[in-house]
């Protein structure tokens, strides 16, 4: 299990970074792999608890990571 945690987070981080790098999105390194970490944490614990879940969990980690990025900046931005 805590195998499992730390793999999310190290594919949320190489999720938020690549997102910058590659021009998804504008938030800044650091502030998009926090981001992703806290999303891929966020859908861990969702599934954990709840079973929710899209298979393996490098799958959850990844697809968590990305709608963290598209839903978190849209929600502050006017």
């Amino acid at each position: 299990m805590i195998l499992t945690l730390m793999g999310t987070v190290v594919i949320a981080g190489i999720v938020g970074y690549a997102a910058e790098k590659t021009g998804f999105t504008r938030n800044g390194i650091l502030q998009s792999i926090i981001i992703c970490i806290g999303g891929a944490f966020l859908f861990y614990y969702l599934r954990l608890m709840f079973g929710i879940g899209f298979g393996s969990p490098g799958m959850n980690a990844i697809v968590s990571s990305v709608g963290a990025l598209i839903i978190v900046p849209f929600h502050w931005r006017r």
